[in-house]
């Protein structure tokens, strides 16, 4: 470190920790600009010259992702090359490229103009959508359309591939391609102005083994090239100009950390049995077929929730009862004997299908729009495709069906009567189904939640989603900035609900999980089981932190531990509660 840094005032910076681990050492700020795009009318004559020039920079596109994707399988595995699938989908999806001829035709503009706007129109749709995860394929358009917008205009692409040295890259946020392209030998750690868990840049720096924060809120205009950082990959924390006190620290910090993984890793391995002997379902929350290999494993037992829209939302078309079938019957057998619950599509309001928008008008408040199950309802041909997918699946492994954002009894029998004619016409053509496929409801509306008791004749289990179901309780829009922090898990009213719902399906001999993002948390855990939920589905790499806990703890303090957070009146207090729990048993040695 220089003297210039040591002399310096210490800063802490708290953004969202994405990889974990410790990094130290100075930052290279990498600022990626989008491509100006020039605006001009194309003679007649020359219009022909023009979409073939689009046509090459489509092809020239496709060669370099497939080499990026080579140079990522070779150095990093195959499963983060499948991140660049949906690049090549993209490149592939004739809805952008038809409207992008379209719009040339009609208009007579250049052919960068015209691709920027269509492309421009997608970005913004999935931009829009309220579930993070897909959220950020948005990310996956604007990078390949950024792509094809340089080589139309002969630009070179940018690159972190070449690094001079072993450096901290930050950079307001990270395409794939430049994800990918980071010279892994030189890069200590990754922070991102934007971006979240789920975001590429994440996926690769955990790949790549390297701590990650992202979410620091413009700290690419703080910090300077050359400047002295501390990336901490456990807590979302970066300290510019580290003093020494705070090094000798963070130096027995990465020590007891690195302890603890292993012991985490050790965990992994072995039942999800509380101290006292009692058994916890453990499963895992996924998005597309490939993922099969990942619930393994993390040694999760099965798929608690399979979003299925991942099929429709990575397509240009509705995909076909056929296409469905062999993606679900692909996971059924993958996991087999254990269950895969597969969620029937949430798509429409904060869900679009960009290839579809006839279907899926803008609305001011898609939050409470019409989508899920509404949008099935109103689209029997569509829901019944999906809907014979899943039972000629489920002759294959331990299928489990599942319908989201009921909120009523009048939408869970027209959904199940929906499913009885599906079943009628299987037998009409002599296709083999499994007539007691079990079907569950999630509970992520309060009026559902409310009403758990004649919801339960309907179905045979129920699912909480916590993230909507919090939302709606506490009228939080939770992608919000100004009111995000009263997004708050351990509100009274969340747990009276959830204590609700629980004894209701108890009641009724329902299981009853959760599979929002409070099941992957360890700190709610505890309350959770004790507020008797039977089963937790979360996202697979957070399965040996929540292990390792259970394994730690006893189940009658949990329960006790419940009870008390459901007599105190205060949010904070019982995260405190909640927390106080965690680090009495999760010590580090």
């Amino acid at each position: 470190m220089s003297s210039d840094s040591r002399n310096q005032q210490e800063i802490v910076v708290q953004g969202i920790s994405a990889s974990q681990g410790i990094a130290y050492g100075t930052v290279f700020v990498y600022l990626q600009s989008d491509v100006e795009v020039p605006s001009y009318q194309v003679d007649i004559e020359k219009r022909i010259e023009e979409v073939a020039r689009f046509d090459q920079a489509l092809l020239t596109t496709r060669q370099q992702i497939a080499k990026i994707q080579d140079e990522v399988e070779k150095n990093l595995g195959k499963a983060e090359a499948l991140i660049f699938d949906a690049h090549l989908l993209v490149l592939e999806d004739q809805a952008l490229i038809g409207e992008t001829i379209r719009e040339f035709e009609k208009s007579g503009c250049n052919i960068e103009t015209c691709f920027n706007n269509v492309a421009s129109r997608y970005i913004q749709a999935f931009s829009e959508i309220d579930d993070e995860y897909l959220r950020e394929r948005a990310g996956d358009i604007r990078d390949v359309a950024q792509r094809v917008l340089q080589n139309l205009l002969g630009q070179a692409e940018n690159s972190l591939s070449k690094l001079a040295e072993k450096r901290i890259v930050l950079a307001n946020d990270l395409s794939p391609s430049d994800s990918a392209s980071i010279d892994r030998s030189a890069a200590l750690g990754i922070v991102t102005d934007s971006g979240s868990k789920t975001s590429h840049a994440v996926i690769v720096a955990r790949s790549m083994k390297v701590p990650a924060v992202v979410g620091v809120r413009d700290l690419t205009k703080k910090v300077n090239t050359g400047d002295w950082a501390i990336v901490d990959g456990y807590d979302g924390v970066v300290i510019l100009n580290p003093s020494e006190a705070t090094l000798f620290r963070y130096g027995k910090i990465q020590s007891q950390k690195k302890s603890f993984e292993q012991r985490l890793f050790d965990a992994n391995r072995k039942p999800a049995v509380t101290l006292d002997g009692v058994t916890v379902m453990l499963q895992a929350n996924i998005e597309k077929v490939d993922e099969v290999a990942l619930v393994k494993e993390y040694f999760a037992e099965g798929v608690g929730l399979f979003r299925s829209e991942y099929l429709y939302l990575n397509s240009a078309r509705m995909p076909t009862e056929q296409e469905q079938f062999v993606a679900y019957k692909t996971v059924a057998e993958g996991l087999a004997p254990n269950p895969v619950v597969i969620r029937t599509l949430d798509l429409g309001g904060d869900k679009p299908m960009a290839s579809n928008p006839h279907l899926f008008p803008k609305e001011a408040n898609p939050f409470m729009g019409f989508r899920a199950i509404r949008f099935c309802l109103e689209h029997p041909d569509i829901f019944k495709d999906q809907l014979r997918a899943i039972l000629l699946a489920s002759t294959f492994g331990n299928v489990r069906l599942m319908y989201p954002m009921i909120c009523g009894v009048e939408e869970l029998q027209r959904a199940n009567a929906i499913l009885a004619e599906c079943k009628a016409e299987l037998k009409a053509r002599g296709q083999p189904f499994d007539p007691k496929l079990a079907i569950g409801a999630m509970i992520e509306i309060p009026s559902a939640a409310a009403t758990t008791d004649l919801l339960a004749p309907e179905c045979d289990f129920f699912s909480i989603g916590t993230n909507d179901l919090i939302q709606y309780l506490l009228a939080i829009d939770r992608g919000n900035d100004r009111i995000a922090h009263l997004y708050e898990p351990t509100h009274p009213a969340v747990l009276r609900t959830l204590k609700h719902i629980i004894d209701e399906a108890h009641r009724a001999r329902r299981p009853v999980g959760v599979c929002g993002e409070m099941a992957g948390d360890p700190i709610f855990v505890p309350l959770l089981l004790g507020l008797g939920v039977d089963s937790l589905s979360m996202t697979p790499p957070v399965l040996p932190a929540v292990k390792y806990l259970i394994r730690a703890m006893k189940m009658t303090d949990a329960r006790d531990l419940a009870a008390e957070a459901l007599m105190l009146g205060s949010a904070k207090e019982i995260y405190a509660k909640c927390d106080a729990f965690y680090r009495a048993r999760i010590a580090l040695e």
